[in-house]
């Protein structure tokens, strides 16, 4: 694993976290930055800096160009070229990313690695069983939009990120994005928090229900 650098006086340094600077991981922020809005591209360097954070308290060493990856595409499924998308916004995005590796040379177990930090990102208590790739995108998706494991992190670090990546009406915003993101695809919440938002917005949405689906299935019992 390439691990931590530990370089305060490093420019590209933020709370002890080096941003990974090689020709993949810029050729990961060019891409993400003309994709995405400022809403997610920022939000989505903090997933990586919250989940590197995470990780670094936790005593995980992953790969941080992997971990970079999976943070800067996590929602890309978002973003207006998957406004006619049926699939879930998450294998959208790690779809993206995992074919953005390979066509980089990234080999076949670490983009899939990539793809199931992506996909599980909004599966919560699964990720954190895998590959601290995978386990840290959805950490610093938990901190960053529900605050989950905030209080883990000291004040100095929180505000070093979000000096770094502001995020101005960040909760309202990103609710927004999500609605705009998958409003056109409902049934791809089924079984997912993502539906949550879309029953917010859209007072008409109707939930599809487990319950039901059993007891109206096929079978003749």
């Amino acid at each position: 694993p390439r691990g931590f650098t530990m370089s305060a006086a490093n420019p590209q340094s933020i709370s002890g976290i080096t941003l990974p600077d090689t020709p993949l991981t810029r050729e990961i922020t060019e891409y993400i930055r003309d994709t995405e809005d400022d809403l997610l591209f920022n939000h989505s360097r903090r997933v990586f800096l919250f989940g590197a954070l995470h990780g670094r308290r936790r005593g995980l060493e992953p790969d941080l160009e992997l971990l970079y990856a999976g943070a800067m595409f996590h929602d890309i499924g978002l973003t207006d070229g998957y406004r006619k998308s049926m699939r879930r916004f998450e294998v959208d995005g790690a779809n993206a990313a995992r074919d953005f590796l390979l066509e980089r040379g990234v080999d076949d177990a670490a983009a899939r690695k990539v793809w199931l930090s992506i996909a599980l990102h909004t599966t919560p208590g699964v990720p954190e069983f895998l590959e601290p790739e995978i386990a840290l995108v959805t950490a610093g998706v938990e901190t960053d939009v529900i605050g989950i494991g905030r209080n883990d992190l000291s004040a100095d670090a929180i505000e070093a990120v979000t000096a770094a990546h502001p995020r101005p009406d960040f909760k309202n915003r990103i609710l927004r994005a999500f609605n705009d993101g998958m409003k056109h695809r409902p049934d791809s919440t089924f079984g997912t928090m993502n539906a949550d938002v879309l029953q917010h917005f859209d007072k008409s949405f109707v939930r599809a229900d487990m319950v039901q689906m059993i007891r109206n299935s096929s079978w003749p019992e």
